[in-house]
């Protein structure tokens, strides 16, 4: 992920929100009495069928919903008002209002004990043929060396 977007646009949104599935964080639309977090987010190098359909929910209810912990709700992301960083704690993305100088308040304050360096952090989709294509190339170029 970039250490700095200069707006989140739709693609970006979408990605802040699969990594905080990962780690249990739900969006909430509150004037439904819902909470959302799909139990399966990636689908072989691409986003699950599950979580489209829930992306799809949570795009068109977007300014009656937001992610779990957040101030801002998932249509105030979309707008260019606001950017994705990376928290420099955790390295998970944070949204910050393009208008201000100060720090982003990173989700991960109430998880506790996140940052765990002895789990798996969160991901994007892994492309396992591209993944599998760039191991048989070094071990080719091993084996031609």
């Amino acid at each position: 992920m970039e250490r700095f977007i200069s707006m989140a646009s739709k693609a970006q949104v979408k990605h802040y929100l699969a990594y905080w599935f990962q780690l249990g964080k739900q969006v909430v639309l509150p004037n439904r009495q819902q909470k959302l977090c799909p139990s399966q987010i990636f689908r072989g190098n691409t986003y699950s069928y599950e979580f489209e359909s829930y992306w799809q929910y949570i795009f068109t209810a977007s300014n009656d919903c937001y992610l779990e912990g957040a101030e801002q709700s998932i249509q105030q992301l979309l707008s260019p008002e606001w950017k994705v960083v990376e928290c420099t704690k955790c390295r998970m993305p944070c949204p910050i209002a393009i208008s201000e100088n100060a720090s982003p308040i990173c989700l991960c304050l109430d998880l506790p004990g996140w940052p765990n360096t002895k789990l798996p952090s969160p991901r994007s989709a892994v492309d396992n043929q591209t993944h599998l294509a760039r191991i048989q190339q070094r071990l080719a170029q091993l084996n031609y060396d």
